[in-house]
């Protein structure tokens, strides 16, 4: 089985039957797969169609409770906190920011922690939740210890993404990043195309940087070490920052919700415990919204205009690789590698469904 192209409504089909047979609602499964179908179509194959292998096990594993329904329970008139009760995350995600999207509007902010949940797919899908509505969002996950702090090589920290969106044409300000150097997904990806990686993205199980994907896999899930922080494994290119800002995802996730920090997650049986934190601000608390987000706009257009390094001829701000991709996948469709083929068909066969039938 080679490598295909296939359309986006081909995909959105299959997950949306796929997660309904896995015993999610209709519902659920349409908004599970938005947000898989939302990274694929941006282009960030590491978060979409890729991870469906992972849900399955997890769902396998007593991780994720199909039938779980998440509670606040602790709230202020701006803020909350949310118990997951083991649910699937972007489930779990979609409820939260929600919340924090309507106390923004009623109050001005709305922020909302969020503990005993799971993997909860790209964190920028959250963020456009609110940009989408006119206000400001930022959302950001811990995740599995997948990250070396500086000068250690044992994974204590998670790649900890952070994602911040603000309202903007012709399209949102989007930037969506991990706080170690590459996310674990990528890693995978190149794994399963068998491509060496950089030098300085992961260490091997000896604490040393590796060349081969799949060493660096072995030494993330055995907990003897892992990837960079963003900056790298030293402080002369800043690895002390990505580190850093790792931190203040972890603390904003699981420390103020009282959950599970990185280096816990998935070791307790039937138990992942990622936690996520989502805020949401309304531009007009600080003036009109309007002339704030022109203000923004003119800005991104004199960065887009100022002059271009050698060698270089575009200059782009952060969400319009994101758009122009999904412009070019909406049409021209999605290629999905080989071995991620293979783990749709052997779901589908588990499912009794006919993969045929949609590719």
């Amino acid at each position: 089985m080679n490598s295909k192209i296939i359309r986006s409504e081909q995909l959105r089909e299959f997950c949306e039957e796929a997660f309904f047979r896995l015993g999610f609602n209709r519902g659920d499964s349409t908004i599970i797969t938005d947000v898989l179908l939302l990274s694929d179509l941006f282009g960030i194959d590491s978060h979409g169609i890729n991870r469906i292998k992972m849900y399955y096990q997890h769902i396998k594993a007593g991780y994720i409770d199909i039938s779980a329904q998440p509670e606040i329970i602790m709230e202020t008139p701006v803020s909350a906190v949310i118990d997951g009760r083991k649910g699937m995350g972007q489930l779990v995600s979609n409820v939260a920011m929600k919340v924090a999207i309507e106390k923004a509007k009623t109050f001005g902010v709305g922020l909302v922690t969020v503990r005993n949940s799971n993997h909860y797919g790209i964190a920028g899908y959250y963020s456009l939740m609110a940009s989408n509505e006119g206000l400001i969002g930022i959302s950001m996950t811990n995740s599995l210890a997948a990250v070396v702090p500086t000068f250690s090589k044992t994974p204590m920290l998670g790649t900890n993404p952070i994602a911040f969106s603000f309202p903007a044409s012709p399209q949102p300000f989007l930037f969506d990043s991990a706080t170690s150097v590459v996310s674990v997904g990528k890693i995978e990806i190149y794994n399963k195309l068998d491509k060496p990686i950089p030098l300085g993205w992961g260490l091997n199980s000896d604490g040393i940087d590796e060349h081969d994907p799949a060493e660096v896999l072995k030494s993330v899930f055995s907990g003897k070490s892992g990837l960079h922080p963003l900056g790298g494994g030293s402080e002369e290119f800043g690895g002390h920052k990505g580190y850093g800002f790792s931190m203040v995802v972890e603390i904003l996730s699981s420390i103020i919700s009282l959950g599970t920090t990185s280096n816990h997650i998935e070791k307790e049986k039937s138990t992942a415990g990622v936690c996520h934190f989502f805020a949401v601000v309304d531009p007009k608390i600080f003036g009109d919204p309007m002339t704030i987000q022109k203000h923004l706009e003119n800005y991104l257009e004199e960065i887009r205009s100022s002059h271009k390094a050698n060698d270089h001829d575009r200059i782009y701000t952060h969400g319009e690789k994101e758009a122009e991709m999904f412009n070019h996948r909406k049409v021209q469709g999605i290629v999905i590698h080989e071995r991620t083929l293979i783990e749709m068909k052997e779901l589908s066969d588990e499912l009794s469904m006919d993969f045929d039938t949609y590719f």
